[in-house]
């Protein structure tokens, strides 16, 4: 990420919790930056609250102690696996963390990574862990092109001694209009989830009336985590990352019940697949291919190995486009984690899925980025057969499965808009609900739902 360029109004200060708001009057009051200095004014254009667990849970899940959701709450199963760890590592074993844990954690993370010991599940479970507690570096980003107001909550473990606050303000320098500056205003929280909880009302209160307000939930959804549902009730608009679900299935599931209950929620992970959603769609365009998508029967999606959840949102949005039937799913496992998902058309011809988790010496930064996909037929007279591949991987498994079909092949170029940031950027020029993408989650769930019921 470039170095962000930004003006200090004040740098980050302790304040109480009542006094956030006079605080933060007071900055602007005294803004002017001196006589020859341009003017530094408040952005009033939407608030933006990032929901940010520290990174214990995450390192926990990398390194095999722990199975529960990355949520930042500190709960039984969390407290287990510190123990756990804490045991292992000769350390006093209290059940909660401190920063020399963390410490210890990511320096055995690192370790194993190195030496490749670590599994695809345990690299999803890490890679979006960052230890900047303020995810600063993606706010700041996120500032420099939409000003506006950043809340960020830091849930902490340990011992419930209530809620921290700081304020900060900072301006990008390319927004400057004439002797103005268009400055960024920062409140961080931190504090137990449950003591975070406990000032839920507060938080709500601090997103700026009468303008947008989004939330970055980076954690597994908690739909019965109070503080969650306060942030859902009260943003236009929430984004997750499915690239980061330690329990992708499970954690898609909740997000797809959130959707049937009216919640706006989009997902990162969906805006990355729109690259294979565009060229999909371009394959059929020409006239002579369009009446061939009908006759598609067989879909082959390859996926790094991991987490399924781009796979699922693809072949989601496919069946959906097609009016595709979900009707039975499963799961074999083996070295590629196959799963195999039929469906029925409206004209009741069975169609048949499958997706493959490939496992990759060079692991990128998006866990389960998609490899490739086939889009054929057992009509061999039928001209629908597509291929589709990544440039850094190519066809190779794709093309080695034969067949009498000429296939249509294509290359998805990696695109630089794909960072969390750029995408974020994308998301935060517009809110409310997206109908592509909850009719496409919709397929998704119900997949999933045949999975859990077998």
């Amino acid at each position: 990420m470039t170095t962000t360029p930004l003006v200090s109004l004040q740098n980050p200060k302790d304040v109480s919790i009542e006094d956030i708001e006079a605080e933060l009057g007071r900055i602007w009051q005294n803004s002017n930056m001196g006589d020859e200095g341009p003017t530094a004014t408040r952005a009033a254009t939407f608030s933006f609250l990032i929901y940010e667990p520290e990174g214990t849970q995450q390192l926990l899940a990398a390194l095999n102690y722990y199975t529960g959701p990355v949520d930042g709450i500190d709960g039984p199963r969390t407290v287990s696996a510190i123990k756990a760890a804490q045991k292992a590592f000769d350390f006093e074993v209290t059940g909660k963390s401190s920063p020399e844990l963390v410490e210890r954690l990511q320096s055995e993370y690192d370790r194993k990574r190195k030496e490749d010991k670590l599994t695809s599940e345990n690299l999803t479970a890490a890679l979006q862990y960052s230890p900047d507690l303020d995810g600063a570096g993606i706010a700041d980003a996120i500032a420099v092109a939409n000003p506006c107001r950043i809340i960020t909550l830091c849930p902490t473990f340990g011992k419930d001694e209530g809620v921290t606050a700081q304020v900060s303000a900072y301006c990008p320098i390319q927004k400057r209009s004439s002797t103005t500056l268009i400055c960024c205003e920062y409140i961080t929280l931190r504090g137990t989830a449950v003591a975070l909880e406990r000032i839920g009302g507060v938080i709500a209160e601090l997103m700026i009336p009468d303008l947008p307000k989004f939330v970055w939930w980076k954690a597994t959804p908690a739909p019965n985590y109070g503080l969650f549902k306060r942030l859902m009730d009260n943003g236009d608009s929430a984004i997750v990352d499915s690239s980061s679900f330690v329990n992708p299935e499970m954690d898609l599931l909740s997000v797809g019940q959130l959707l049937q209950h009216n919640q706006a929620i989009v997902d990162l992970n969906w805006r990355r697949i729109a690259p294979w959603q565009e060229l999909t769609a371009e394959a059929f365009d020409p006239p002579e291919r369009r009446s061939a998508i009908w006759e598609v029967d067989r879909v082959t999606i390859d996926y790094e190995k991991g987490n399924p959840s781009q796979a699922i949102l693809f072949l989601g949005w496919l069946a959906s486009r097609l009016q595709w039937k979900p009707i039975a799913y499963t799961d074999e496992g083996g070295d590629y984690d196959i799963r195999r998902i039929k469906f029925v058309s409206e004209q009741q011809r069975e169609i048949e899925a499958e997706l493959a988790g490939i496992p990759t010496a060079d692991w990128g930064d998006i866990p389960g980025d998609l490899i490739s996909l086939k889009l054929s037929s057992t009509n061999l007279q039928a001209d629908c057969c597509t291929v589709l591949c990544s440039e850094t991987t190519g066809c190779m498994r794709m093309e080695a499965g034969g067949g009498a079909q000429a296939c249509r092949i294509n290359q998805v170029t990696s695109l630089s808009d794909q960072k969390t940031e750029e995408l974020l950027s994308q998301q935060l020029q517009q809110w409310g609900r997206e109908m592509l993408y909850e009719e496409s989650m919709a397929v998704a769930t119900t997949i999933i739902a045949l999975n859990q019921e077998d």
